[in-house]
């Protein structure tokens, strides 16, 4: 099934032995817009601290009561390493923090795009070895792939022949995990439709600017079919 990201925001995390809290945003790669991590909003049990939940320890999701179930104690996720999520997350905060949950890392050779935790999880020691600080010469520059599901709203989605929107929310395939298609409100060009963009239309996001630019005329996308949550999707530019 799909889902709007946005929907997803403020469900429960349960960890195998109490409530963690509730999901304050999502963090995807922007290179292959898979989901990566859960900011989770830890309330009064942890003093309000948010912490990184990553994907591949989530178990069944119960979608009527808007919970994730994560294979994690809270004890876990209470020592677990310290990120501040307000600012970039390197890449050695990830492998810390994969080290710490032992789950299995989802770059480099063990990749597998949508499948993420399917292999074992090499040893510590092999981690620090194959990706230690040697082989991350930018790492106190953080990982520039993983982007905030907030922080890109509002974006201007700009066609081959002039903007035409801006991000709205996105579109996620709960198999996968994926981001499927933006979605882009044109309401000052096209008052109050809302159209789907796949990522693979992408073509440059300008970060600085805060610009996205597909490979759309703005004829293409006034044509294409207004985005009912309600329906299945079947259309795609």
């Amino acid at each position: 099934m799909r889902h709007n990201v946005n929907s997803l925001v403020g469900f429960t995390i349960s960890a195998t032995d109490g409530e963690l809290g509730k999901v304050n945003e999502y963090y995807f790669d922007d290179k292959t817009w898979s989901i990566r991590y859960m900011v989770v909003d830890t309330g009064s049990w942890f003093s309000g601290k948010r912490v990184l939940i990553p994907h591949s320890a989530l178990g069944l999701t119960d979608w009527k009561n808007r919970k994730f179930k994560v294979n994690l104690t809270m004890e876990q996720v209470r020592n677990s390493p310290d990120i501040e999520t307000e600012k970039t997350v390197t890449r050695q905060h990830e492998i810390d923090l994969f080290n710490h949950y032992g789950l299995p890392v989802y770059w480099g050779d063990v990749f597998i795009d949508g499948a993420v935790g399917m292999i074992p999880m090499p040893s510590p020691e092999v981690i620090k070895t194959d990706f230690g600080e040697s082989n991350f010469p930018h790492k106190s520059k953080g990982d520039p792939h993983l982007r905030s599901t907030k922080s890109i709203e509002g974006y201007h989605i700009n066609a081959k022949d002039g903007e035409i929107g801006h991000v709205e929310d996105y579109v996620l395939d709960d198999k996968k995990w994926d981001v499927s298609y933006l979605v882009v409100d044109t309401q000052n060009w096209l008052p109050g439709k809302k159209v789907l963009i796949p990522p693979k239309r992408i073509y440059l996001i300008e970060w600085s600017e805060q610009k996205v630019y597909v490979d759309l005329s703005k004829e293409a996308i006034e044509n294409s079919a207004e985005f009912d949550p309600t329906k299945q999707l079947v259309n795609e530019l």
